[in-house]
């Protein structure tokens, strides 16, 4: 089975994590801050704070923002759940506006259909690895005084008018999942020229407490003192010495992802029955997904034809407000986002990792053209 996404380790990667695990910090330790200053640099940002997760990493936003119950947070329709589910954790309500179709990215113009006087935050998503519009999204949130989020888990190595994703948001989360640009197994950061918000990040990662062990260590004092409360959502050390060993090849990774999708762009081209998604020419795209509109052919047949042929195809993703909590809790259904429910009954994502070489790019080809064509 060749699955739409795979880590890729190699030595280098495994001998910087036994290297750590040999060492006196297995968390908390040195490596947190390295690898939280090269992934800054790495997306020029100021300020970089690891987590445990992609999930955590946009709670950690959430809450950094002050925001709670009352507030109200515009998010794409189309996006994994943990998007919405970190307003929701912190009290509040998420709106979901539309997406556009030849993007699946989040409409400007539905988001401001849906402001509110209770609107205090925008979510962008990043959906497959192509960057937002965020000279609109960022004038939206100008005029109306609100914060803008950039939830770019899917694209670490991606550009927006020759600005690295990572540095387009007052606050921009990452996940580090297998599945992801680059890995630690778990693990999320978040990024901000904001010093202020990332002080405030770093507390809630470690229970609302102002100093980790490695700090009291440092200054010989068993003190401390937990002014908030927050969570355990700290990152290992030897997973940020995976993660900066990893962090070296992301470009050649990006460069490998963006390489099948050109192979699978010209694949399809004049095939009217499969559609990539549109790519605006401003922006650099880091495919984490390569996702296809499947046109006037039942989408549940491809799926199942494409893995009982080897192919592990996916779909990304439901409508989050139609997931059963979300309209038991909130009172969400079908009609909300119109575009968002059409393209999900159509996309379908194709394998797209570094570790596939072309012939298994043109196996998933000639696979999904037979199940079409049959």
């Amino acid at each position: 089975m060749i699955p739409y996404g795979k880590q890729y380790i190699n030595d280098e990667d495994i001998q910087a994590v036994i290297q750590v695990l040999r060492s006196d910090w297995l968390t908390t330790g040195p490596k947190v801050k390295e690898f939280e200053e090269a992934f800054a640099c790495q997306v020029e940002a100021r300020h970089a704070v690891a987590v445990s997760n992609g999930t955590a990493a946009l709670h950690a936003a959430v809450y950094a923002l002050d925001i709670g119950p009352g507030d109200e947070v515009i998010v794409p329709a189309i996006t994994f759940a943990a998007t919405a589910n970190a307003v929701v954790f912190q009290g509040a309500i998420p709106v979901f506006a539309d997406v556009d179709p030849g993007t699946l990215l989040i409409d400007p113009a539905s988001v401001e259909s849906r402001l509110t006087p209770n609107t205090k935050a925008i979510i962008a998503v990043d959906y497959a690895g192509q960057p937002c519009d965020y000279d609109i999204l960022m004038n939206i949130t100008k005029r109306y005084n609100l914060y803008l989020i950039d939830d770019a888990c899917h694209a670490l190595g991606g550009s927006y008018r020759g600005s690295p994703v990572g540095s387009l948001a007052d606050l921009n989360t990452f996940s580090l999942h297998p599945v992801k640009p680059i890995t630690t197994g778990e693990g999320g950061l978040i990024t901000t020229d904001n010093e202020a918000l990332a002080t405030r990040m770093r507390l809630f990662r470690n229970h609302g407490i102002t100093t980790d062990h490695q700090q009291r260590d440092a200054v010989g004092s068993w003190v401390y003192e937990m002014i908030d409360l927050g969570y355990n959502y700290r990152l290992t050390d030897f997973q940020c010495a995976l993660g900066l060993s990893q962090l070296k090849k992301l470009s050649e990774w990006v460069i490998r992802r963006q390489e099948i999708a050109a192979r699978y762009d010209a694949a399809f081209a004049n095939t009217a029955s499969v559609q990539p998604l549109t790519v605006r020419p401003y922006v650099d795209h880091a495919y984490h997904l390569y996702v296809v509109r499947l046109k006037g052919i039942d989408r549940k047949t491809v799926y199942c034809g494409m893995r009982a042929n080897g192919v592990g195809v996916n779909v990304h993703y439901i409508p989050v407000y139609l997931h059963p909590y979300y309209q038991k809790r909130f009172g969400t259904s079908y009609g909300l986002c119109p575009a968002a429910e059409l393209a999900y009954e159509e996309i379908i994502s194709l394998p797209v990792f570094p570790g596939m070489d072309d012939g298994m790019v043109d196996s998933v080809i000639t696979v999904l053209q037979k199940v079409i064509n049959d």
